[in-house]
């Protein structure tokens, strides 16, 4: 398996990273006043914040998502590749495509895991030991209702105050999601002793057991192969 995440670089940013999210641990927030009425059918919405690995992670044991792809969006097909978008000049985000059931769950408490679980939205760019807009926090929403959800949840979140800092993530409509490498797909569930996962991700694991058990399934949802 091709490794593209650097084991020296991982572990040199590893303590400040910790100290950077010192204030902003995992906690639990309130859920969205506003949210879709139950509805029949699949849905999928697109998220970013930081690296893939640890975003389709959480969400592969979350109850009522049937799929989580890894990915790029925001940026166009030709410079949807890992070696390019990690430059940083390509408009894309490192993403994730979440696919749920919502009569098992809700598009809220996707998005309420999201914020509080998922990742860091008071970071600008930035997500732990990773930097550059391709680490951004990000919503790509499928239409408009979505797009109309989130922003009224940041707003409720701002007000309420339950972070330490006014949100920064950015609801970018409009934008194509394409998957990601194969070796890609899956990778926190297959590389569980990995530094990087190790330190990064297995916490956010751990904090969407303890803080939303009814939300959590032990064994995830994989991707498998993902054809490009």
């Amino acid at each position: 398996m091709k490794i593209v995440k650097s084991l020296i670089l991982s572990a040199a940013l590893a303590l400040g990273a910790a100290t950077a999210r010192a204030d902003e641990k995992p906690h639990t927030i309130p859920a969205p006043i506003q949210d879709e009425m139950i509805h029949q059918g699949p849905e999928s919405i697109v998220l970013a914040g930081g690296c893939f690995w640890g975003v389709q992670g959480v969400f592969q044991h979350v109850k009522g998502v049937t799929r989580a792809v890894s990915g790029y969006a925001g940026g166009v097909a030709a410079t949807a590749h890992y070696d390019l978008t990690s430059r940083g000049d390509t408009g894309h985000a490192e993403s994730v495509r979440v696919t749920f059931d919502p009569t098992k769950t809700s598009l809220g408490r996707i998005l309420q895991i999201y914020f509080a679980v998922a990742h860091d939205p008071t970071e600008l760019n930035r997500q732990g030991p990773d930097y550059g807009t391709q680490y951004r926090s990000a919503i790509f929403p499928s239409d408009e209702g979505q797009a109309s959800i989130a922003r009224a949840y940041i707003t409720q979140l701002d007000q309420a105050h339950a972070f330490h800092a006014p949100i920064v993530t950015t609801i970018e409509p409009g934008k194509t999601f394409y998957p990601a490498e194969a070796y890609h797909q899956d990778f926190l569930a297959l590389n569980p002793d990995y530094p990087y996962i190790v330190i990064n991700d297995l916490p956010k694991i751990a904090a969407l057991r303890r803080l939303y058990p009814g939300s959590y399934r032990d064994r995830p949802v994989l991707v498998g192969i993902v054809a490009r």
